[in-house]
């Protein structure tokens, strides 16, 4: 498929005496650096999921201790998504995803420098505050150079390097820490994927330029401003909604590998296969619902309801992790969990591109940002109750039931709050 990009916004490439790039391999060059960045971005914060299991055994600590340190990395995160949104809208997808890449890199490294519960939630938390750039980034990037009619497209392309680098670090994380240990795990996992910056900084820099000559462009407001928009309807209904999205998601993200190895008693070989391949064929399901509901918009149907409905059929679908939690047969709960999180992959892209659908151009790496920062209270508090509620019953059935009415929640926000576009001038 031939990824069309505005020639108004990359206006000049062609001439620029940095890159001897044809525009159409720079779009693929551009697509494939954000969908690796992501591979690596998932990967390192898949991490401590995969370690979980056997520090608990080694440190000799509980669930509920792991839940916080699991949590550590979305207490920054969370708060710096408005933020970052407003850096990367102020200086640029290239240098605020750039500083963001190599900080997260660095405290992933230094996590495995450490035995101490402190440190580690420390740098855990360095890490969450790096990696927050890395959604306002690239929503950014799709909003200045993709039309309306390919975002889902594009979006799916990235997102897939969300799904695989969860499959990376679930599929080889186990392997590594039994032949190296879980601390030398952490530094291979935090220095490999520095290389990622080279292409980035060298590429970026002519698509950057041509984007920043457009002066018609609005001039960024405040970061204070920003707030504002959550009294529009659609923001709030962004923010909320993908609450409940993350909610389920971080569920899977911080505690799949436990609750294969603690719960459902599956050998660590075992773990890494149903950790790891259910976040590939999500991949594809992703990429899948992101082409379909792109050829609706092009048909001429109504972006927005086209974005709401795949939504509200994903979450829905992605409510089969209530019955996997119920059901005694091991395999049958596998597959339960793959269909809850092939139903994310439904929603996925168009979490992203409804965004982008409803908001002008220089609002979109702000309202992510927001949108992004109200998913991750969930990434707060999803894995450190988890932990609490398994402490508590020996058990991770009721924790799975919440995550249950938490995507139905999510459902609800973009049904009823998402019917308006957000005003040019929301945020004076």
């Amino acid at each position: 498929m031939t990824l069309l990009v505005d020639r108004s916004a990359v206006a000049g490439i062609a001439n620029s005496a940095t890159t001897s790039l044809s525009e159409s391999t720079q779009r693929w060059w551009l697509l494939a650096l954000l969908a690796i960045g992501m591979i690596f971005c998932y990967a390192q914060r898949g991490t401590l999921s995969v370690a979980a299991p056997f520090m608990i055994q080694e440190l000799g600590i509980s669930h509920t201790i792991m839940g916080l340190m699991l949590s550590a990395f979305s207490w920054c995160y969370a708060f710096m998504q408005a933020p970052s949104g407003w850096i990367v809208d102020r200086f640029g997808v290239r240098r605020a995803y750039a500083c963001g890449f190599a900080m997260w890199c660095a405290a992933c490294a230094l996590t495995g420098a450490f035995r101490h519960v402190a440190s580690i939630m420390t740098f855990r938390v360095l890490m969450g505050v790096g990696q927050s750039v890395a959604f306002p980034a690239s929503a950014r990037a799709v909003a200045n150079w993709f039309p309306a009619h390919q975002r889902g497209t594009v979006i799916s392309g990235y997102l897939t390097g969300v799904r695989f680098g969860q499959a990376l670090v679930n599929g080889v994380g186990a392997w590594l820490i039994l032949r190296y240990g879980w601390q030398a795990f952490f530094v291979i996992a935090g220095l490999v994927p520095l290389i990622w910056l080279v292409p980035w900084m060298r590429f970026l820099r002519s698509w950057e330029r041509a984007a920043n000559a457009d002066s018609s462009a609005p001039q960024p407001f405040t970061f204070a401003a920003s707030f504002g928009l959550l009294r529009h309807r659609s923001v709030l209904g962004t923010f909320l909604g993908m609450v409940g999205y993350d909610y389920g998601w971080f569920v899977f993200v911080y505690w799949l590998p436990g609750y294969l190895l603690l719960e459902r008693k599956f050998t660590p070989g075992e773990m890494s296969l149903y950790a790891s391949a259910p976040f590939v064929i999500m991949a594809v399901v992703i990429v899948l619902s992101g082409i379909a509901s792109d050829r609706l918009v092009a048909r001429g149907l109504n972006e927005l309801r086209v974005r709401k409905t795949f939504l509200t059929i994903g979450l829905g679908i992605a409510c089969c992790i209530v019955p996997a939690a119920l059901v005694a047969n091991n395999q049958t709960a596998v597959g339960l969990l793959l269909i809850s999180l092939c139903g994310l992959g439904i929603a996925a892209p168009n979490t992203w591109a409804i965004t982008q659908a409803v908001c002008p151009k220089h609002l979109v790496g702000t309202v992510s940002g927001l949108q992004n920062f109200g998913g991750n209270l969930s990434g707060i508090a999803a894995p450190l109750l988890t932990g609490l509620i398994v402490d508590l019953t020996h058990s991770f059935v009721l924790a799975l039931v919440i995550c249950g009415l938490m995507l139905v929640g999510g459902s609800l926000a973009y049904c009823l709050l998402m019917n308006e576009d957000v005003p040019d001038a929301a945020a004076g």
